[in-house]
């Protein structure tokens, strides 16, 4: 892996270009409060966005809080999210989530990375997005997107995401992990693809370990 002055650099080059071409980049879940933001990241697992704000329009009119979600009847939640998948570990982990969230923090959604990873179904993904943004504490959100981006790019060469997240803490500001995320998300889904992306409409391929490779192998066989 580059020195970490060389990925710093690679950093700040990257975030401006990022900045002009996404600059509506933000969150895709809709959300008012921080428990909609984590009913509506548990249900994201293995989901499209678009889906997720479809359920949660009518999910949320319904129950308001985590003792809402605690009093439901589980087959009636069940039916409720059916259409975003595995829904029967997903209102499972919701109720029990919410359990704790009664039980432990009076209703509250945690404002901590401790707490928050410590309800069921809460991982750093999930904890940092919350952190991020309803609760506005600056973080690296590692979808699949950030970890499929940091890899080709070079930002880290690891393979566990926990390990990758603080390989971009180590070279992220503070003030720009949030941004940077999201950047990396949406150039994810418009260019960066998992399959086939499109390298030649890359604004920040001159900074991409991939597109370099890429481009030095279709050189030796030209």
């Amino acid at each position: 892996m580059f020195s970490k002055q060389t990925r710093q650099k690679r950093i700040r080059n990257i975030i401006p270009i990022l900045k002009e071409e996404y600059p509506n980049a933000g969150p895709r879940l809709n959300f008012s409060n921080p428990l909609e933001l984590l009913i509506a990241s548990i249900l994201a697992a293995q989901c499209t966005d678009d889906r997720v704000n479809i359920v949660t329009k009518d999910l949320f009119k319904k129950y308001k809080t985590a003792q809402d979600y605690l009093n439901a009847n589980i087959e009636q939640l069940m039916e409720e999210i059916y259409s975003t998948g595995t829904f029967r570990r997903k209102a499972t982990l919701i109720k029990e989530c919410c359990a704790v969230i009664v039980q432990k923090h009076n209703g509250e959604v945690p404002d901590n990375m401790e707490d928050l990873t410590n309800l069921p179904g809460v991982g750093r993904k999930t904890a940092n997005l919350v952190l991020a943004y309803s609760l506005g504490v600056p973080g690296i959100i590692m979808d699949t997107h950030v970890i499929r981006l940091s890899k080709r790019i070079g930002l880290t060469d690891k393979n566990n995401p926990d390990k990758m997240e603080a390989d971009l803490l180590e070279i992220v500001p503070e003030k720009e992990r949030t941004d940077l995320s999201n950047l990396l998300m949406f150039h994810g889904r418009e260019i960066c693809l998992a399959r086939n992306p499109k390298c030649e409409k890359c604004r920040i391929n001159a900074f991409c370990d991939y597109y370099k490779e890429t481009y030095n192998n279709q050189q030796k066989k030209g």
